[in-house]
């Protein structure tokens, strides 16, 4: 039963091996501009109107700096887009700005682009679920949700004391949990079914900026005479150095129009082939979608002379322009202005929650390349049956929910706090591929083309960072930079433990050498009745007891728990067989060829592991399977095995810590255990062999010995 409904509600399995698998999930470009443009398109609903609001109001109107922040916004877009276009041509296998800081300046400046990305992405998904439910829910009369919510008291709006709010949450938490099972599907599922939100928004805007731009095209010479007089104004009001300093504080607290450029060039491995140029006319339909409909609102509030309403400062101001463009619209008896509006505004409202869907997408992706560099715990990097990175994106979803429940949905409280880590990351990136330009310029003529594009860019970022910083610290920056900071000294802890795990695992090569190495003269190790049982027979005879052992990599680990197994059972099995599974996971997941270099990685661990049996001259064979869960392909390939060798014995070693915390739990499977539960239920024989690791002496097979001669 649970089978089936996992099935309705995530879908079937896919299959690694098939290239229609790839091609299936994968996204052409105006699916990718879908999924991951909404999130840059949508802060048009709130970066315009931040920046707006700062240069008018009721007590002054410097509206003549409108002009240049709509410039402003138009240049910042394709500066940033086309520096993130470089990104992606020089790292075409995805990681955005965590993999440009860690290549072109160090791991440690990677892991602090990765964590504030992480964080960006979960107040993503926050901000986006709670704009659209508070432009919903603005659409709604408050006396729909009974007399208590008209007779609140004004400062109880907004707290759980208010019906509305608490509906309004309940609606939020709803629509988190949905692009939760959406992404747990896969991406491309997830964005179809979100596209026609998307569409909506496109056309209704596009009207919008036609009917306001357009309409007013016979009035440019009046208003640009007014724009005149206002700029005369701001500067004797102000001075120069005041006017200048306005425009970049009201420049950088509309920085959250910017945010979703960052999402393509993560998302890059989504991409349908070519994933390059996929992703640049991506990129393209994105920068170009965002600067007109973020530059052309700014410009459209001037000309149709859009003021905040300063008795309902929670009206957007998108509401106000679209109100007074369309809301008198008529056609006949039909008041087609009012519909117009309505559809705009739900869909804005849509787009937003479409909006989420780039946390969902990339965070886990971050999250995933992060793992696969052991800065995070290595089961972020594993996949689902779906292929979707499941554990990246249920960690999302919960970490956005406490968010949101933190804040309970207040809009202002998550913008402060979202606006920060990006532009980190986008300076961090800058800088990088300046670096990167002026390194190799000897080996890329065209540096010098280059290289001034992302300087300005670093410029730009920085200042905003700055500036936003400064400003918004003491109402809520604090509280990212303090979570960004814990996140990066989280993953330099966990680093540092996998880093000691690797280690003491290491001194089993120096314990126990490889015979197989070139000029090895290592002595055969002391195993009672092992020449025995080599001279019995050239092959495997499946009559007889067979050691089946499940190995990763080739290493002393793998050659300990051999001969401690055979020690155990001294001239017990007549033959070894070797077992690996080959994971699939997200640093793999990228086209069928990486598949297949995976599989002949592991085939070429296991060619050691049989040529170490034939130095003990034990008869030896092995075999692997493909998949994204060890323990379920393990299940497959011993339920094939145990048909083939009745008297099989399968075996597994298991990292046992000294110090059993959570946090060794946390970071580490216990695989062997899952197999051996499963090939228990399924009848199948298993013993696990407990390492005991001690990360400062190295690890021990702390299996009883069953001979004179025991383990080293």
């Amino acid at each position: 039963m649970w089978k089936r409904i996992r099935a309705l509600l995530f879908g079937a399995p896919k299959d690694v091996h098939s290239e229609q698998t790839f091609h299936s999930i994968s996204l052409v470009a105006m699916l990718a501009w879908v999924g991951l443009g909404a999130d840059g398109l949508s802060s048009s609903a709130y970066g315009p109107d931040a920046a707006f609001r700062e240069i008018v109001g009721p007590d002054h109107d410097y509206s003549s700096l409108a002009i240049f922040l709509a410039l402003g916004i138009a240049v910042t877009v394709f500066i940033i887009s086309y520096a993130y276009t470089r990104i992606i041509e020089h790292f075409p296998s995805g990681g955005g700005g965590y993999l440009v800081a860690t290549k072109l300046l160090s791991p440690r400046w990677g892991v602090i682009s990765g964590s504030a990305l992480l964080v960006d992405y979960v107040l993503t998904i926050t901000v986006s679920i709670a704009s659209g439910g508070d432009a919903i829910f603005y659409l709604i009369p408050r006396s729909w949700f009974g007399p208590a919510a008209e007779r609140i008291a004004a400062e109880d709006i907004g707290t759980w004391l208010d019906p509305v709010q608490r509906t309004k949450i309940l609606f939020e938490l709803f629509g988190i949990v949905t692009l939760t099972v959406l992404n747990i599907r896969g991406v491309k599922e997830s964005v179809a079914s979100i596209a026609p939100v998307f569409a909506m928004f496109v056309l209704t805007h596009a009207i919008l900026l036609v009917v306001a731009i357009g309409g007013h095209a016979g009035d440019f010479g009046h208003v640009s005479a007014q724009v005149g007089q206002n700029m005369h104004h701001t500067v004797d009001a102000l001075g120069a150095f005041g006017a200048l300093a306005l425009f970049v504080r009201s420049y950088s607290l509309g920085g959250g129009t910017y945010t979703g450029i960052e999402a393509v060039s993560n998302g890059v491995p989504i991409m349908r082939e070519p994933k390059v140029r996929t992703a640049s006319r991506t990129m393209v339909l994105m920068a170009a979608s965002l600067s007109i409909t973020a530059g052309g609102i700014i410009l459209a509030y001037l000309l149709v002379h859009i003021r905040p309403d300063f008795n309902d400062p929670t009206k957007p101001m998108n509401a106000i322009l679209l109100d007074k463009v369309a809301g008198h619209w008529h056609l006949g008896g039909f008041h087609a202005g009012y519909w117009f509006v309505l559809c705009a505004l739900f869909s804005e409202a849509g787009l937003l929650f479409v909006a989420a869907q780039a946390g969902f997408v990339d965070g886990p992706r971050v999250m995933a390349n992060m793992a696969i560099d052991s800065w995070l715990p290595h089961r972020f990097a594993a996949l689902s049956e779906r292929l979707s990175m499941q554990n990246g994106v249920v960690l999302m979803s919960c970490t956005s929910i406490v968010a949101l429940l933190y804040t309970f949905g207040n809009v202002e409280k998550l913008v402060v706090m979202y606006s920060i880590n990006v532009f980190l990351t986008f300076s961090l990136s800058n800088l990088g591929m300046a670096r990167f330009w002026l390194q190799n310029r000897k080996e890329h003529p065209g540096w010098y083309r280059h290289l001034p594009v992302h300087i300005i860019g670093f410029t730009l970022c920085v200042t905003i960072l700055v500036v936003t910083s400064v400003v918004k610290f003491a109402v809520g920056g604090w509280l990212t930079l303090l979570v960004t900071g814990i996140l990066v000294a989280l993953c330099f802890g966990i680093k540092r433990h996998y880093g000691r795990v690797v280690s003491a695992i290491r001194r089993l090569d120096v314990e126990l050498p490889d015979p197989l190495g070139e000029g090895a003269d290592v002595p055969r190790p002391s195993v009672r009745n092992l020449e025995a049982v080599a001279a019995q027979s050239s092959g495997i005879d499946p009559s007889k007891p067979v050691a089946v052992i499940f190995v990763g990599g080739y290493g002393g680990l793998g050659r300990h728990a051999l001969l401690t197994l055979l020690r155990m059972f001294p001239g017990h099995f007549k033959g070894i067989v070797f077992c690996s599974v080959a994971v699939i996971d997200s640093g793999v997941f990228k086209g069928i060829g990486e598949v297949h270099e995976l599989e002949s990685r592991v085939q070429g661990a296991l060619n050691r592991y049989i040529q170490y049996a034939a130095w003990l001259e034990l008869p030896a064979e092995s075999t692997f399977g493909t998949g994204i869960e060890v323990a379920v392909e393990a299940e497959k390939i011993a339920t094939e095995l145990i048909h083939k060798y009745p008297k099989a014995l399968f075996v597994a070693g298991q990292l046992i810590f000294d110090e059993d915390t959570f946090v060794t739990r946390a970071l580490h499977n216990e695989t062997a255990f899952m197999i051996q539960r499963r090939l228990q239920h399924a009848g199948v024989p298993m013993i696990v062999l407990p390492v005991r690791l001690n990360l400062s002496e190295g690890p021990r097979i702390t299996a009883p010995s069953m001979t004179e001669n025991r383990a080293a």
